[in-house]
C-alpha cells in the first residue's frame, strides 16, 4: 500500500538543512473522495498492525514515535486514527503536559526515560523531551523558577540549549543501538490554520473544553516557536533517527502521509516470527489430535 507522494521530501535526517519558512504546510489532496480516504487508512491500519504483531512477537525491537507541532495541529487525532487498529498490547501512548513535581526533582530527560517502549511494542509520545528545548527556550524563566537548574549550568542560554541537543541526538543514538527505532514528526500547521481551528473550538460548543485562554497567550510566540523548531530539528536530526516535517493544514493527508511514514519504518526493521522447534512441532501434532479428538466425542 502506498500513496502517491514521495515521502522521503518530508524526511529530515541532517544530510540538508531545514527551513520552516520553505516548508509547506499543505499540498494537493492525496484521496479523491472521503471513502476513498477511509479505505486507505484502513488498508494502512492493517498493514502496520500485521507487522507490529510480528514485532511483539519477535521480542527484539522496539520503536518510539514522537509527535511535535503547535496547539490544534491535530496530534491527538492523527494517532488516533492511525493506530486505533493496532493491537493494544503492543502500543503504549503517553500524552506529556507540564511536568510534575516528582518530575521537576529530576532531570529534564527522567520522565520521557522512564516510558521507552519495551521490546516488542510501539511507543508513542504526545509532546515529549522535545519540550525541553521548545518550550522552554521559548519561555526560559522556567529553567530557573521551575527546572531549579543550577545558576552555574543556565547562565548561558544559547549554550544550554546546545547541551540539551547534544543530550537528545545522545540518549536517541543510545536507544537506537539497543534496538529502538526512534520516528520523529513535527506535523506544520500555518498560522491562518490554526486561527481556523481556534475559532471552530469556540463556535462549537462541543469543543469548548479544547479552547483555553493560554491557547491565544502561545500563539503570539508565534515566530518564536518557529525559531525554535527550525534549530532544534537541524541540530537533532540524523540518519538513524529522522525528522518528519509533516504539511498538517489538512488534516485527512497528513494522517496518510503518517501512516505511510510509520508502515516504510516498520518494513525497514528485520522481523519474524519466532522459530519452532522440530520437538514443539512433534507436540503440537499430538495436541491436535487431542483437541479433534475431543471435538468428535
Amino acid at each position: 500500500m502506498k500513496i502517491d507522494v514521495d515521502i522521503d521530501q518530508f524526511r529530515f535526517d541532517g544530510s540538508r538543512p531545514f527551513r520552516i519558512a520553505e516548508s509547506s504546510t499543505n499540498i494537493p489532496e492525496l484521496y479523491k473522495r472521503k471513502k476513498e480516504y477511509r479505505d486507505l487508512m484502513g488498508e494502512f491500519r492493517d498493514e502496520i498492525d500485521d507487522l507490529q504483531q510480528m514485532m511483539y512477537a519477535h521480542d527484539r525491537y522496539a520503536m518510539l514515535l514522537v509527535f511535535q507541532a503547535m496547539d490544534a495541529a491535530g496530534k491527538d487525532g492523527t494517532i488516533r486514527h492511525v493506530m486505533s487498529g493496532v493491537n493494544p498490547h503492543g502500543v503504549d501512548v503517553h500524552a506529556f503536559k507540564r511536568p510534575s513535581g516528582l518530575e521537576l526533582d529530576h532531570n529534564y530527560l527522567w520522565r520521557t526515560d522512564a516510558r521507552m517502549p519495551p521490546r516488542g511494542t510501539i511507543g508513542i509520545f504526545n509532546r515529549s523531551h522535545y519540550e525541553e528545548v521548545l518550550v522552554v527556550r521559548v519561555h526560559p524563566e522556567i529553567v530557573s523558577d521551575y527546572q531549579r537548574v543550577p545558576k552555574e549550568f543556565a547562565q548561558d542560554f544559547p549554550k544550554m540549549w546546545d547541551q540539551r541537543y547534544a543530550d537528545i541526538r545522545g540518549m536517541e543514538a543510545y536507544n537506537h543501538h539497543n534496538g529502538t527505532r526512534v520516528v520523529k514528526f513535527f506535523l506544520n500547521l500555518s498560522k491562518d490554520e490554526q486561527a481556523r481551528r481556534f475559532l471552530d473550538r469556540i463556535e462549537r460548543q462541543e469543543k469548548n473544553w479544547k479552547f483555553e485562554e493560554g491557547d491565544l497567550k502561545e500563539r503570539a510566540f508565534w515566530d518564536d516557536y518557529q525559531v525554535a523548531y527550525e534549530d532544534c530539528i537541524n541540530a537533532t536530526a540524523t540518519e538513524e533517527c529522522p525528522w518528519y516535517v509533516i504539511p498538517a493544514d489538512d488534516k485527512k493527508n497528513m494522517r496518510l502521509i503518517v501512516a505511510q511514514v510509520i508502515l516504510r519504518q516498520l518494513m525497514k526493521l528485520d522481523l519474524c516470527y519466532p522459530e519452532v522447534s522440530d520437538e514443539k512441532r512433534e507436540r503440537l501434532k499430538q495436541y491436535k489430535v487431542q483437541l479433534e479428538g475431543e471435538l468428535e466425542g
